[in-house]
């Protein structure tokens, strides 16, 4: 029970003051193995384009291998997530991590005794989406048996922050190991990566990882993928968490939309001027590696759900909105900074959100089927954003017609104002959303709503955890704010008061209920 009381402490003296990062020691360890890891992956990705653009020459294998790179881990990540309920905590992160490294090996082996074809490498690049898959499910069940209810977005963040230096440093890192050193070095560090991540994983202690839990009583084990549709069905279970992830991944949608025509635009509108494309870049990840940062320091907003949409509003004003209408790198510069700066926050509270409102035993499931929702937008929104961008908005924007009428005079009519009218619009659509998600009770109040389920951040003795609760912890319909149980109040206010806000006979309430 120290650590619980040290995190106590650490809430109550947050603000500036000393003690906010009491008890993360475990965490860092980890978190510093899975740095290096993903660093080594970004090095080997940025070596997988450069061996297949001088094999092919073809920007359509380029495209090709980013698919089979996101596709396998966007489509696996339900079922991942369901594995990682059916392990410990320790053992699936050792089957992310270790599967990375079986591949990177057999990499190895293959480009030592003859070279890679591209082919092989195609292969290699799904399989590493494979095991990628398992990282975020695994991970989001992980972190809550490292760090106390009170360190989950600071953790959260330096994760976030952790993938902002590897994007930053990866391929800077990759250019000059591909110049200087070529593929074979690369493949070794990157399997070094991935067994200073496994030593990580298996000296720390995971705080109550006592496995999953029993099997159902009358029959056999659910197929692994009806567990990965339990997933999905969970977050639209409750009205917060349904509202709050259909908010998300509407956002992502529409952002990834207007993303995909950045780096076109910031080419069209500097006339081709790669460095500023390098700047703009450079700036996207300087600004997650510092808003990660910032966020660990201050821990996050104390109304989550309110501080995240204020996020996703504030990113859709800076990076997208600003970034459309500046005119040139500076402005560029400054406003993707802003913007990418903001996303640790928005993705710390998120996951930090479902790790206190969704009971343990479903974390590997819940985190699977948040991956799903929230990247399967990336590939859709990426494919239809560039023939709408040549086809329709830059002929549109060149002659002045349609909704340039209006927009013309914000973007301009030269090279790349059509991409710029993109933008534009999918950050004021992303503003829309931010504001109407927060005027949903059931979003904006999710913590008072939803109450945390039972704190799992005790001494690490089996008989502390869920695992081993009983039966009515355990039970979601028993559980404040359960649309399943509307008789039950969720707060101590006298449940017979008609008056009472969180009465289900009170008018007001009815949407909490019915969703």
């Amino acid at each position: 029970m120290a650590d619980s009381a040290r995190s106590l402490d650490d809430t109550a003296r947050d603000g500036g003051k000393p003690g906010r990062f009491t008890g993360m020691g475990p965490f860092m360890l980890v978190w510093s193995g899975q740095a290096v890891s993903l660093v080594g992956n970004s090095v080997l990705r940025f070596a997988f384009v450069y061996e297949t653009w001088s094999a092919t020459g073809r920007a359509t294998a380029l495209t090709t291998l980013s698919l089979c790179a996101l596709l396998p881990q966007v489509l696996l990540s339900p079922l991942a997530g369901a594995l990682v309920d059916r392990l410990r905590r320790r053992s699936a992160l050792q089957l992310a991590d270790g599967g990375g490294l079986l591949i990177v090996a057999l990499l190895s082996v293959l480009h030592f005794t003859g070279g890679l074809r591209t082919w092989e490498v195609y292969a290699a690049v799904m399989l590493l989406g494979c095991a990628a898959a398992f990282q975020f499910p695994a991970l989001g069940a992980a972190v809550p048996l490292l760090v106390d209810k009170g360190q989950l977005q600071r953790a959260n963040s330096l994760l976030a922050s952790a993938k902002s230096t590897a994007d930053v440093g990866g391929p800077a890192l990759g250019g000059l190991l591909v110049a200087f050193s070529g593929l074979g070095v690369i493949l070794v560090a990157d399997l070094v990566s991935f067994a200073l991540a496994l030593a990580a994983i298996r000296v720390v202690r995971l705080r109550g990882d006592t496995g999953p839990g029993t099997k159902p009583a009358g029959g056999p084990r659910k197929k692994l993928v009806t567990e990965a549709v339990e997933g999905m069905r969970f977050l639209f279970r409750y009205p917060s968490l349904r509202d709050l992830m259909l908010a998300f991944c509407v956002v992502n949608l529409v952002m990834v939309f207007g993303f995909a025509a950045v780096q076109p635009m910031v080419l069209a509108r500097s006339g081709g001027e790669t460095a500023a494309l390098a700047s703009v870049n450079t700036a996207i990840g300087v600004g997650g590696v510092a808003g990660g940062l910032l966020m660990a320091a201050w821990s996050g907003p104390r109304n989550r759900a309110r501080g995240m949409l204020l996020g996703i509003i504030g990113m859709c004003l800076s990076a997208q909105v600003a970034m459309a209408l500046a005119g040139g790198v500076v402005g560029w510069c400054a406003a993707i900074l802003v913007g990418a700066a903001l996303m640790p926050m928005i993705n710390g509270v998120m996951q930090a959100i479902v790790q206190t409102k969704v009971p343990r035993e479903w974390h590997g499931r819940v985190f699977g089927a948040v991956m799903f929702l929230s990247q399967i937008s990336v590939p859709l929104a990426t494919g239809v954003s560039g023939p709408l961008a040549d086809h329709v908005f830059e002929p549109l924007a060149a002659d002045g017609t349609g909704i340039f009428v209006v927009l013309g005079p914000l973007v301009g009519d030269g090279p790349g104002s059509g991409m710029a009218a993109m933008l534009l619009l999918a950050g004021l659509c992303g503003i829309a959303v931010g504001v109407l998600s927060m005027t949903r009770r059931t979003v904006r109040e999710i913590d008072t709503l939803l109450p945390d389920v039972a704190d799992e951040s005790l001494d690490g003795s089996p008989d502390d955890t869920l695992d081993d609760a009983p039966d009515d912890i355990l039970d979601d319909s028993g559980r404040p704010g359960d649309p399943d149980d509307p008789e039950k109040p969720d707060d101590p206010a006298d449940p017979g008061d008609p008056d009472t806000p969180d009465n289900p006979d009170n008018p007001g309430n009815k949407e909490l209920v019915e969703g």
